[in-house]
């Protein structure tokens, strides 16, 4: 038996050391993959929240058919594709072509060089790519973030989306393809010929609320691990669309949602952990 294997056993037996070691290392990974796909934290954290509690209870019926967290992922994925919530994008239709006129409506023409300049410009960065994943189809979404943000493998993909390696690879080659020739026609940061700068959009995005730049969400996250300025100097090293959507700083799950998510598995009222 592996130690993966063990200490799943030792939670679904009521070892409670055990079951908060589960949501320790499950959290922040499970948290990343809801931020990507509902975009505003404090809708990761309810999904989140709700993904830990399915994974706990169904804990038992894990066979070690793949490693704890893509199991993880494939019932986080299944609960996020099922959302009802939708995202501001998915609600009023955005699709990226609509999104590349709002970046060019208001865009200044010298960089922003007011108070915090550096942050509120990795602010925009952040918050732009996280926006630009939405005008996907959460089909097309999840290939993408699962591929090309975590790098996972075709066949660790295609098994948490219940599909095979073929029309995996398929979905996320007509998302790269969407994103590539966005960014290429967009994004400063991938084509210096492109018309946005992240610098010249602090203005309108704190205008219209697209920013808050007295609490970035996004570039003052709490993080456990790559932080945001490391993340910004892989994204110059990589360049390319993906490699600008990759460059996320290592969020973490708030402590504070974590507590509660135990509280609530030690509360007795799931059936497996009495």
């Amino acid at each position: 038996m592996s130690e993966e294997e063990e200490l799943v056993a030792r939670a679904v037996d009521g070892d409670k050391t055990a079951l908060a070691e589960v949501v320790h290392q499950l959290q922040d990974p499970l948290y990343r993959l809801a931020l990507r796909m509902v975009w505003r934290p404090a809708d990761a954290e309810d999904a989140t929240q709700e993904i830990l509690i399915r994974v706990i209870t169904r804990l038992a019926t894990w066979r070690a058919e793949a490693k704890l967290l893509t199991w993880a992922y494939r019932v986080g994925v299944n609960y996020l594709l099922n959302l009802r919530r939708q995202t501001p994008q998915e609600a009023h239709g955005v699709s990226l072509d609509d999104f590349r006129e709002g970046l060019a409506d208001g865009l200044a023409t010298a960089d922003y060089t007011g108070p915090e300049a550096r942050l509120l410009a990795e602010e925009v960065r952040l918050s732009c790519s996280q926006a630009l994943l939405q005008c996907l189809e959460r089909g097309e979404r999840v290939a993408f973030v699962l591929g090309e943000v975590f790098e996972l493998p075709s066949p660790d993909a295609a098994w948490i989306l219940d599909t095979t390696p073929a029309a995996y690879r398929k979905r996320l080659e007509r998302a790269r393809q969407r994103i590539r020739a966005f960014m290429e026609s967009t994004c400063g940061l991938v084509n210096p010929e492109a018309f946005c700068r992240c610098a010249r959009r602090v203005d309108k995005a704190v205008a219209v609320g697209r920013i808050n730049p007295k609490r970035p969400a996004f570039a003052t996250h709490p993080v456990n691990g790559r932080t945001v300025a490391e993340a910004a100097e892989q994204m110059y090293k990589l360049h390319g669309a993906a490699g600008v959507l990759r460059a996320h700083p290592d969020y973490a799950a708030p402590q504070a949602r974590t507590d509660a998510i135990l509280a609530l598995l030690r509360s007795g009222r799931f059936p497996m952990l009495e």
